[in-house]
């Protein structure tokens, strides 16, 4: 795993490739509120500079400190990944990943 590094903020709208949601980004946004699926553009937040852009699958859900945080991992390369939920999120979705064993 990379070591972290600044997070830089980019406000982008974009369409999921998985879903086909239209999606307002604010600066924030790195995965469809509707089905959670993300993509791997980023080697640090909001760099845009990995190579790979691999859909990046939600793989599980854990909670910690009253946050949902949701767990990836890349269908192309397998780097794995994991962030917030944001309000917008679909709970219907994060539900259906709670519990899953996840590695990172």
């Amino acid at each position: 795993m990379l070591s972290k590094k600044t997070f830089q903020k980019k406000i982008e709208n974009f369409v999921c490739e998985r879903c086909g949601a239209s999606v307002k980004g604010t600066g924030y946004t790195d995965h469809c509120p509707q089905c959670l699926w993300s993509k791997h553009v980023d080697l640090f937040p909001g760099d845009r500079k990995a190579n790979c852009g691999g859909l990046m699958k939600p793989v599980g859900v854990a909670v910690k400190n009253k946050n949902y945080i949701i767990y990836y991992q890349c269908t192309r390369c397998g780097y794995k990944h994991r962030v917030k939920s944001a309000p917008e999120d679909s709970f219907t979705e994060i539900l259906r990943l709670i519990g899953r064993p996840v590695k990172l």
